[in-house]
């Protein structure tokens, strides 16, 4: 272990110890629990809380690839959407850590962010412990990776081929930006524009579902297109709701890269959480056969489908499906 992971060790016990009452953090066995001694351990640290369906999705996909492979692999949950104060997610992360130091894995896979931020950045940078992470968004150098002890998949969004399917039917130029208040988002809407030039006439950034709303209704009148781009920092997130509202309230073409929130957008452009999740798992498998982490490249999410929402279409006077487009059901 490195001189960063073992003087952690010191505050460790008190730290998690709060943050578990604070967060009630699960770690929960998953797939087959084998009782062989000779099983391989993995522990897949998800920077958010168990039901937040990206995630939800790339911890499947893990679970699956590593199925039948005498390896043990358990998830332990940041909750750092619900939880994002800087005090709670270094908590958590403390309480990670010292979940590794008991479990003792033979490698750690990540998703998101806040789990490189917090937990492999700090204190297990260049360690002994192999690293497998995902979900970083845009750009892995923002955390000094790659580390000796890392790989991973990063995270980007077809975020121009969205804007481009909208514009054939938008009245305008002026694009808006809707998400859930995080770093994460904010971090994304940064890369935008670093990445792409795009200028956003409005971003809109909100704390709950009643503030989705508005913003929305806003959006109509003030820009011509609208990314949506992200609800699982909502507490009371309501799809249902959330769809009819859309249906009856859309004036201007919206867009997104998530497949759940095609139901309140025009056109989605998606990426793939299971594509992440069986890289992780692939990588891993790799890695317990002896392949060092530094000699996996770092590599992109590639897979993506296109949905069109014919009930949005009709309100805004869209009748036809654009080519290869598979329907909102």
């Amino acid at each position: 272990m490195s001189r960063r992971f073992e003087d952690a060790r010191l505050g460790t016990r008190k730290a998690a110890l709060v943050r578990l009452v604070i967060c009630a953090l699960a770690i929960l066995p998953m797939g087959h629990a084998l009782a062989q001694e000779s099983a391989r351990k993995v522990l897949h640290i998800d920077s958010y809380h168990e039901g937040n369906e990206w995630n939800d999705r790339i911890v499947a996909a893990l679970q699956e690839t590593l199925s039948g492979k005498s390896v043990e692999l358990r998830v332990f949950h940041m909750d750092a959407k619900r939880h994002p104060s800087e005090s709670d997610i270094h908590a958590s992360a403390l309480a990670a850590l010292k979940t590794i130091e008991d479990f003792k894995p033979d490698v750690v896979t990540t998703n998101d962010d806040p789990a490189t931020q917090h937990l492999v950045m700090p204190y297990l940078r260049n360690a002994s412990i192999p690293v497998v992470f995902c979900g970083l968004n845009w750009d892995a150098s923002t955390y000094g990776l790659p580390y000796r002890n890392t790989t991973g998949m990063v995270e980007v969004s077809p975020i121009p081929q969205i804007i481009r399917l909208m514009r054939r039917h938008a009245r305008g130029s002026r694009l808006g930006f809707l998400s859930e208040d995080t770093q994460v988002k904010r971090k994304e809407l940064t890369f935008h524009e670093r990445l792409f030039g795009i200028t956003y006439e409005k971003t809109y950034f909100v704390k709950s579902h009643a503030e989705w709303k508005e913003a929305f209704l806003r959006a109509q009148k003030e820009v011509d297109m609208l990314l949506i781009l992200g609800v699982g920092a909502l507490p009371d997130w309501n799809l249902a709701d959330a769809t009819r509202f859309v249906e009856e309230n859309s004036r201007i073409p919206s867009g997104t890269d998530f497949e759940w929130l095609t139901a309140v957008s025009l056109i989605g452009v998606v990426k793939s959480p299971h594509e992440q999740g069986r890289w992780v798992g692939q990588a891993t498998l790799r890695i317990l056969e002896g392949v060092q982490p530094s000699d996996i490249p770092l590599s992109h999410n590639r897979e993506g489908e296109l949905f069109f929402n014919d009930r949005i279409g009709r309100k805004l006077g869209i009748t036809d499906l654009p080519p290869l487009a598979r329907a909102v059901p």
